[in-house]
């Protein structure tokens, strides 16, 4: 008999990717020997290429034009839009699958593709909501499980940079002090002041962001406060970010892509949140680590912080 295969469909972003990852979880333990196919944006498929549940990934960045949009020849039992959004219903409209479930948060038509799966009211985090819709169709979990590990290239690839910069003989920290929005960015001046305490502390204070002038914009920012903040915006592709983060002490920042990288890794993640509810999104099973202020990230002190980070450095000064 040939071995059930499933479709995800998530294309984006970067965090969003990371945190959808369980669902391929949840259908490797409830179909065991199953294979689980992922289509997703060329800017995140080494996310979905270092997870271990996903067997095959499908890059796929459909735009207006039909030569752009996906084609998924083989069948399938089931397939998931995992992102409720036109171009993840796309793919799920040109897939041969006996059963096709959405996310509950559909929007631009997506619930014209699949069937909508109602969180269980148990679920508060998005990771479980997500985990929820592959449990619709026999997808077994207990606990979410990312099944994120670094790849042996960007392993390599990564130690060659950080020996080419000198920043090889010191434990480090993972700051990133980029955001999408302005709202969820911690004040480079806070982030400044953190970054001093990190290097007193014994570790590399190692900031990390996009090639994206904003992240250029933002460490610069940080830099004017403290000498001590170690410059590795844009040096990284995901794939590095991910084995870079796999080593570090600990991550630092708001509600951003690496905070939920270092939470599939099981690095501590510390983070701050303000517009966004972290019962939903924080990294998971790290809200203990989470700093939270609904009257804005400013409000939360370098000291608040550092009470959580500085336990995760003990004994490297």
């Amino acid at each position: 008999m040939e071995r059930p295969r499933f479709l995800i469909a998530r294309l984006s972003s970067l965090g969003d990717v990371v945190c959808t990852l369980p669902a391929a979880g949840a259908l490797k333990t409830g179909f065991p020997g199953c294979e689980v196919h992922w289509a997703v944006d060329p800017r995140f498929a080494a996310v979905v290429q270092s997870c271990t549940h996903v067997d095959r990934c499908v890059i796929v960045k459909p735009g207006f034009h039909p030569k752009t949009w996906p084609v998924f020849d083989e069948p399938y039992l089931a397939a998931f839009d995992l992102q409720g959004l036109s171009k993840s219903a796309l793919c799920l409209a040109r897939t041969k699958a006996d059963a096709k479930y959405g996310y509950h948060w559909q929007r631009e038509g997506a619930w014209l593709a699949s069937r909508r799966v109602w969180p269980d009211p148990s679920s508060f985090h998005v990771v479980d909501q997500y985990v929820d819709v592959v449990r619709a169709a026999g997808g077994v979990a207990d606990r979410a499980e990312f099944g994120m590990v670094p790849t042996t290239e960007a392993k390599a690839t990564l130690q060659d940079k950080l020996e080419a910069r000198g920043l090889t003989a010191q434990p480090y920290v993972v700051l990133n002090a980029g955001a999408g929005w302005a709202t969820k960015r911690w004040p480079p001046a806070s982030f400044g002041e953190l970054a001093t305490r990190v290097a007193q502390a014994g570790a590399l204070p190692l900031f990390v962001g996009g090639r994206a002038e904003a992240d250029r914009a933002a460490f610069a920012e940080v830099a004017s406060f403290s000498r001590d903040a170690v410059d590795f915006v844009g040096e990284t592709n995901v794939a590095e970010l991910i084995a870079l983060i796999a080593g570090a002490r600990a991550n630092v920042a708001g509600d951003t892509g690496t905070s939920h990288i270092a939470a599939a890794l099981g690095v501590p993640a510390v983070s701050m949140y303000s517009i966004t509810r972290p019962q939903r999104c924080c990294p998971y099973g790290q809200i203990d680590r989470c700093l939270y202020d609904p009257a804005g990230l400013d409000r939360i002190g370098v000291d608040a912080v550092w009470e959580v980070l500085e336990p995760l450095l003990a004994g490297l000064s």
